[in-house]
């Protein structure tokens, strides 16, 4: 399914062309992200949030459903080395947490990744790239279990994708903090 972002959404196919070659590779490097991580480093999954929630109507296009519908949303943050390097937010229809995509709820402090390459059933969007704003909805979320330590929305590059499973979306956008790219220095794993 061909994904068209909202407008608004500030979510874009193509990187930005003031981004460096490395934010780039980061930006649209495909595989999971968690074992790009690792190769730079020890890396820890907090998990902020699992809870149903309600689409928000600027996230409503990632899975194609009507804003304000039911979700299972999931929200972490990825340490690299004890340093906050990436936060996350995931959700999918809640009816499919509770079938297809059910794997979600079990997870706990593993990452999304142990779930989604392991399965030939499951296919990905394209990525969609934005640097955030105030009142998206990712760096709402971000400031609300950061707090002070909140880095400011137009420092914050982000990615999105969607993966399908049997007609059933599950969205993952991911938000790289600015010590993400002092932490990576050029490296590319």
């Amino acid at each position: 399914m061909e994904l068209v972002p909202c407008r608004h959404s500030g979510w874009q196919p193509a990187p930005p062309p003031s981004l460096t070659s490395h934010q780039k590779f980061w930006l649209f490097r495909p595989d999971a992200l968690t074992a790009g991580l690792r190769r730079l480093g020890r890396v820890d999954l907090r998990v902020m949030r699992e809870t149903v929630d309600s689409l928000h109507a600027e996230e409503a296009w990632m899975l194609a459903r009507p804003a304000r519908s039911e979700i299972w949303l999931r929200e972490i943050c990825m340490a690299i080395d004890g340093t906050d390097s990436v936060f996350a937010r995931s959700f999918t229809p809640l009816k499919a947490s509770r079938g297809l995509w059910q794997g979600i709820r079990r997870l706990r402090t593993r990452p999304l990744a142990d779930m989604l390459y392991h399965d030939a059933q499951i296919s990905r969007s394209s990525f969609f790239v934005c640097r955030l704003h105030s009142q998206h909805p990712l760096y709402r979320s971000m400031r609300a279990h950061l707090g002070s330590g909140c880095p400011a929305a137009a420092s914050v590059l982000a990615r999105c994708s969607v993966f399908w499973r049997l007609g059933q979306p599950l969205l993952v956008a991911e938000a790289f903090l600015p010590e993400f790219w002092r932490v990576a220095g050029t490296r590319r794993p």
